[in-house]
């Protein structure tokens, strides 16, 4: 019986590390990788692919930045209005929480992508 049980344990295992080497990672597409998230905070890995913005969101809360491979970033607002960040790899940016009913857009405005950290502090204002 144990080792029916280990069997099928050990298929089980086969199959799962299969879907995840067979699953596609769009390697080529703007994204967000979750990481980890708690009641304190939301961290997740961003790639932004040049002419692949982000989808309109807005944040409620204030974020850390911290990119992987920089670029310059232009933030668009869903009013039109817009602002450029350049972001160096390996430092740190603040990012404030967005105005209320204010959606943005992040636009990748270089040829290579942008790769970031984002730490979400869900407590803060």
């Amino acid at each position: 019986m144990e080792k029916l049980l280990a069997r099928g344990l050990a298929a089980s295992a086969v199959l799962v590390m299969a879907s995840v080497i067979l699953t596609p990672q769009q390697p080529n597409q703007t994204r967000r990788i979750p990481q980890f998230e708690n009641d304190e905070v939301k961290v997740w890995k961003g790639i932004v692919m040049p002419n692949q913005p982000l989808t309109m969101h807005r944040h409620d809360h204030p974020r850390i930045i911290i990119p992987i491979v920089g670029g310059t970033m232009k933030i668009v607002q869903q009013s039109g209005g817009s602002e450029t960040h350049q972001w160096e790899a390996g430092k740190a940016y603040w990012l404030t929480t967005d105005p209320p009913n204010q959606l943005h857009a992040d636009v990748n405005a270089g040829g290579k992508p942008i790769e970031l950290i984002a730490v979400e502090l869900k407590n803060a204002k």
